[in-house]
């Protein structure tokens, strides 16, 4: 049988072609995997001193930051509030009228409400109670004939108000001053209280003793002219005599009794007040309460913001320094300075145990229990504080120190002692290289602190120095490392 032959002789080489690229292609693509199976193994497969290795944590990275040049204050930051220059505590002592406990009839005067003088603060058993300027506290009732300088007090007050003393002395309680108390209290639509309780008894009597006397001198004057007879005319005479005295007796006792007799003013009728404007602080009284203890307080003069300074803060606070006041809720910021500084702490009172509360007191003698303690300093503000913030707690910084002008300041961080004594900060030049620099400190504020190089030329502005170290080489702050 014949067999067929192809060109080449070959019948089979076409099979055998696609069979060689097949295993070809089957090597490669097994190599591929060897290959990708080597990276895994290497990646997953580890020698102990590799794992090793890679436990440790990485170098330590410096932080840096720049040399500036800027002024720079030193401050005292703390808590404060917002007061009146004088508080005054309504705290009259009256009587109930006829046998009563008195009691508060009206309150005329809201808390936070302005307070001129010639006011009525309070009405106890239907009396005034009444605040005037003036600078000595009430301690008695001013009554006609009185003497002294809380007479003078009271005259200058209602000058001021268009009540002047007449032709009295200054600080004698006399018929001028009469007139100006009877003026004033008509004003505020009162009757003064008469300084002699007894409805012109005393004035009657010493009246009908002159008048009497005045008609006996009439009549032993009549009977010496009327008797011719010369026997008699001796004793007329002396009869005269003594009549004509004791007229006289009785004119200067009825020149006493009016003098004593008319208006006066009680010593729980009136407060003085030093400073205006003035303000209700506080009101504790109400219609129908009974009028005893503190009914009321007054904050006076001038807006000023105060403050207690701890130990280490006293010795760098004194008069003149500038103050910033900041009332955080409303964002008002107000220039103030340094006006006092107390000498001697308040703390919490002996007879309670100390609390954290953080009341605000009033004065610079005595804390309340709860209340701040430390050194009590002032500030008065350049401009009028707005009255809407009287009482409310405010941010005060203090400057208690400032460069002479721009300087060299670097973050305090910086500054580190060397162990023979030198104080010391550290410059990284670009390459990495590390050069201390001997520095003399100066100002400290806000983190920085001004340093004076003692060898010209080796601290300049810009210059990177050393702040600290960061084992993960990120720094804190944000600050880049180098």
């Amino acid at each position: 049988m014949a067999e067929v032959v192809g060109g080449d002789g070959d019948t089979s080489r076409e099979p055998r072609t696609r069979r060689g690229r097949a295993g070809i292609g089957a090597l490669v693509v097994g190599a591929v995997l060897l290959i990708g199976a080597g990276a895994v193994a290497g990646t997953v497969v580890k020698s102990p001193a590799q794992v090793a290795a890679d436990a440790e944590a990485p170098p330590p990275d410096l932080l840096t930051a720049p040399v500036e040049r800027r002024v720079l204050h030193e401050t005292v930051v703390l808590r404060g509030t917002v007061a009146a220059g004088q508080t005054v505590q309504v705290a009259p002592v009256v009587s109930g009228g006829e046998g009563g406990t008195p009691v508060v009839t009206k309150t005329p005067a809201a808390v936070g409400a302005a307070v001129r003088p010639g006011q009525v603060l309070l009405e106890i058993s239907g009396r005034p109670v009444l605040v005037l300027k003036g600078r000595l506290p009430v301690y008695r009732d001013l009554k006609p004939g009185a003497t002294g300088d809380d007479v003078a007090q009271l005259q200058t007050a209602l000058a001021a108000l268009g009540h002047g003393r007449g032709g009295d002395p200054k600080g004698t309680f006399g018929d001028g001053t009469k007139n100006a108390v009877a003026e004033f209290y008509a004003s505020v639509g009162y009757d003064p209280r008469p300084a002699q309780d007894d409805d012109g008894a005393a004035v009657d009597s010493a009246t009908a003793a002159v008048t009497a006397a005045e008609r006996a001198a009439e009549d032993a004057r009549d009977a010496l002219a009327d008797n011719k007879d010369k026997a008699q005319v001796k004793a007329l005479r002396k009869a005269r005599d003594r009549v004509v005295a004791d007229l006289a007796v009785a004119r200067t006792a009825l020149d006493k009794a009016w003098a004593a007799a008319g208006p006066m003013v009680p010593a729980g009728e009136v407060v003085f007040v030093e400073r205006f404007p003035a303000r209700v602080a506080s009101l504790a009284a109400r219609p129908g309460s009974p009028a005893s203890g503190t009914l009321m307080t007054l904050s006076s003069g001038r807006l000023l913001a105060q403050g207690h300074l701890q130990d280490h803060q006293k010795g760098m606070v004194r008069s003149g320094q500038k103050v910033r006041v900041l009332d955080e809720t409303s964002g008002t910021e107000l220039a103030a300075r340094v006006a006092t500084v107390a000498d001697t702490a308040t703390g919490p009172r002996a007879d309670t145990p100390p609390t954290d509360g953080g009341g605000e007191g009033q004065d610079g003698a005595a804390a309340p229990a709860n209340g701040p303690t430390g050194f009590l300093f002032t500030a008065v503000p350049d401009k009028e504080i707005p009255p809407a913030l009287a009482g409310q707690e405010v941010r005060l910084t203090i400057e208690a120190a400032s460069t002479d002008g721009e300087a060299l300041v670097v973050p305090v961080t910086a500054v580190s002692a060397g162990a023979d004594g030198r104080t010391l900060v550290t410059v990284v030049a670009g390459d990495g290289r590390r050069t201390p620099v001997e520095v003399r400190t100066g100002t400290l504020g806000d983190g920085y602190v001004e340093v004076v190089p003692l060898a010209a030329g080796t601290l300049e502005e810009g210059a990177e120095v050393v702040t600290g170290v960061a084992a993960n080489g990120a720094a804190p702050d944000g600050r880049g490392s180098s």
